[in-house]
């Protein structure tokens, strides 16, 4: 029995609906926080990681937490890649506005990185 696209996309949303309610959303960098390392930026919603997961930097895997707050439920996520430090991840957006949305897709395409929005249906 073969299983559809439809079935398949349900799923991928809740495992990762299942993987954010089994972890600890950490904020490492508040909404209105300038980056330390990159001065140029201020992170437009809360940031940071599950606690206990592992994204390809060796991280845990990248979170923004829109003003909602909510963090149960996986909206969207952001796949980027990062030439200058060549790589490749996620980022799970939880309780993030359309507005909240489009600007932190903005401030993932600018410099040597780019993202594409992939919105749940």
């Amino acid at each position: 029995m073969e299983t559809s696209d439809c079935e398949v996309s349900r799923e991928f949303w809740d495992y990762l609906d299942r993987l954010v309610a089994t972890s600890r959303v950490i904020v490492d960098h508040p909404r209105g926080s300038v980056d330390p390392r990159y001065t140029d930026i201020v992170y437009p919603a809360d940031y940071g990681c599950l606690e206990g997961t592992a994204s390809m930097d060796g991280a845990g895997i990248d979170v923004w937490v829109g003003a909602s707050g909510d963090t149960r439920r996986v909206a969207a996520i952001i796949c980027t890649v990062n030439l200058g430090k060549r790589d490749s991840e996620i980022k799970l957006l939880l309780g993030c506005s359309g507005e909240e949305t489009a600007v932190i897709l903005r401030q993932h395409n600018v410099g040597q990185q780019r993202g594409v929005l992939l919105r749940r249906p």
